[in-house]
């Protein structure tokens, strides 16, 4: 590798890192702008309703007293709990444990709270203050929970939940009949105190925020990184909670008319991840004419189940921007999905799929190899041809491009196969740290393959983002490269500070991957070691005296006009002539 092929390789490593900037999980930061909270949004307060409240609900007032009644009902993964009410007060997902190994529960008494504002004549009351009478009965493999206030046989509120047998929704429809509700729409509100479910309490607030789909077919979300407000006047389809591994959503089957999301987090609160408060406007004759049909999702940020609920639900789970997602989508998951069905241990799926990529890209490490081994065979007569002109930049370049056509060498054949497996790279940094499958596996000393391992708890933290630990797979995989860096460097003429830049990458890293999911640091250093087996191999097979011949034949071929002269060289000489030509007018 010559001096400029370092430099493009230090640029496509520095290309990395500020991807990794950009685009890598935020970590929360404590900020001055906070989302305004009314009486409404407190945690553990509970609502009394005195008599002056209650005559704004008129002859609903009749609803008011008498003793809150609970409801639970269970299917194959889901556990709720029924308010008479009218609401939700506990959601536990059976098949999975919170990192302390609890009940892993979504919804949980004061947790959520939910409101449904109405206009009834002339005041605003809330209908899930009202005591309805609650009933549960079987359909077919549907369990349903209804909850009817009946003024008269003519004049009623009815709620009804209806939960399958099977799976993560929960289907809900609001009926008023002979009710005078007033305005144009009921207002929805929902707030979820999101309580803690992993290890890093700084990397679940990164990953937790409210997402949501419009009408008009648009994905978006709030930020991840801050507290935020957003008012939306355009009809929603859906809006989702979304934590690190698990999702809490709405869906309207005939829209939300507008809505209004907040996201906020408070540092020093560690009972709480952050505070969402969700407010959906539903449209009236909805309710009156038995439209007002919706569903709840309380499950996995799965993409292998999210991408059947509802369109763009899978996006929920962020595993990239092109072409990293294409990456992710047709070519690792479905290979990691299909080695799940084959073998429990993840340790071992992740070896595999190390092995499996390193097989399909060993085409392009191939002339990746080929191409750097062919740029150290010119390099002396490189280094001839830049002692020769001095200064004279232009000349130097046109005799190297005169020497790299008759050698019938690429000078970027060594960096471009390594351009082309970047998004490879990038898509385990996003596949990794947000795959569910990974969640609570364990593998040798890591106890959870989707958080840092760590084999030592340091009784302070290390600056510039390294934490309180030290993650062994992350120390491994930087020695690996460390190794990997020396190794080439003793095949390589470079000196001065180009010999030595190739060590700072794997050290940057080592700060900044410390607290990244375990087994995406198994799967660099895996990765390292196999490389290490590559290399070895093509110099096992591929004599450099053989590829010498092949260039001094090019040579021959080239002196007797007989050779042919690439598209990329013809195109490089064009590029320096047109150059070469615009200097010399801005010299006149």
């Amino acid at each position: 590798m010559d001096t400029n092929s370092a430099i493009g390789l230090t640029l496509i490593a520095l290309l990395l890192l500020v991807y990794f900037y950009l685009f890598s999980p935020s970590s929360v930061t404590p900020e001055t702008k906070t989302v305004t909270r009314d009486s409404t949004i407190q945690r553990n307060s509970s609502t009394i309703i005195d008599s002056a409240a209650a005559k704004q609900y008129d002859d609903l007032g009749l609803f008011l007293p008498g003793k809150q009644e609970f409801t639970s009902v269970e299917n194959d993964v889901l556990k709720l709990r029924f308010s008479s009410h009218g609401t939700l007060r506990g959601v536990n997902l059976k098949n999975f444990k919170t990192y302390n190994q609890q009940p892993l529960l979504l919804a949980e008494n004061d947790n959520n709270k939910f409101s449904l504002l109405a206009t009834y004549k002339g005041h605003t009351i809330d209908l899930y203050q009202l005591n309805y009478q609650l009933e549960t009965l079987e359909e077919g493999d549907t369990t349903k929970v209804i909850l009817i206030a009946k003024l008269s046989e003519t004049s009623f509120l009815r709620h009804v939940y209806s939960i399958p047998s099977k799976g993560y929704h929960i289907y809900y429809s609001i009926e008023s009949h002979g009710i005078p509700l007033g305005g144009k729409h009921v207002d929805f509100s929902w707030i979820d105190f999101i309580a803690p479910q992993e290890k890093d309490l700084k990397d679940s607030r990164g990953k937790t925020t409210i997402n949501y789909y419009l009408a008009a077919n648009s994905f978006d979300g709030l930020s991840e990184s801050s507290s935020e407000s957003r008012s939306l006047t355009e009809p929603l389809k859906w809006v989702a909670i979304k934590q690190k591994f698990f999702l809490s959503a709405i869906f309207a089957k005939e829209d939300f008319a507008s809505g209004s999301l907040a996201i906020s987090v408070d540092p020093n609160d560690s009972s709480i991840i952050k505070t969402a408060a969700i407010s959906l406007s539903i449209p009236l004759d909805a309710i009156s004419t038995k439209k007002a049909n919706f569903s709840y999702y309380f499950g996995p940020n799965d993409y292998k189940i999210t991408k059947e609920v509802a369109t763009g639900f899978s996006r929920n789970m962020y595993i990239g921007w092109p072409p990293v997602i294409w990456v992710n989508t047709f070519l690792l998951m479905p290979v990691f999905n299909f080695l799940q069905t084959l073998i429990s241990n993840y340790g071992i799926i992740i070896l595999l799929l190390v092995l499996f990529m390193k097989l399909l890209l060993m085409p392009l490490t191939y002339s990746s190899y080929m191409g750097m081994a062919k740029m150290r065979l010119l390099k002396p007569e490189l280094d001839a041809i830049k002692e020769k002109n001095g200064d004279n930049l232009t000349q130097t370049q046109q005799d190297q491009m005169r020497l790299y056509q008759q050698a019938g060498v690429n000078p970027y054949s060594g960096c471009i196969p390594l351009i082309i497996q970047m998004p490879v790279l990038l898509s385990m940094f996003y596949l990794f740290p947000n795959s569910i499958d990974l969640r609570q596996r364990p593998f040798l000393w890591a106890e959870d393959l989707s958080t840092w391992d760590s084999i030592v708890t340091l009784p302070f933290s290390v600056p510039f983002g390294y934490g309180n630990h030290l993650s062994l797979f992350v120390l491994l995989m930087t020695a690996s490269q460390l190794v990997f860096q020396w190794q080439n460097n003793q095949l390589q003429s470079l000196k001065g500070p180009m010999k030595s830049i190739g060590y700072v990458m794997p050290i940057i890293f080592l700060f900044y991957l410390n607290s990244f999911s375990a087994g995406l640091s198994f799967y660099y250093f895996v990765s390292n070691m196999l490389t290490f087996a590559q290399q070895a191999i093509i110099k096992h097979f591929v004599s450099e005296n053989k590829i010498k011949a092949i260039m001094d034949e090019n040579r021959k071929k080239a002196t007797s006009g007989m050779g042919k002269k690439s598209k990329f060289i013809a195109k490089l000489e064009d590029a320096m002539k047109f150059r070469e030509e615009a200097r010399k007018k801005t010299k006149k």
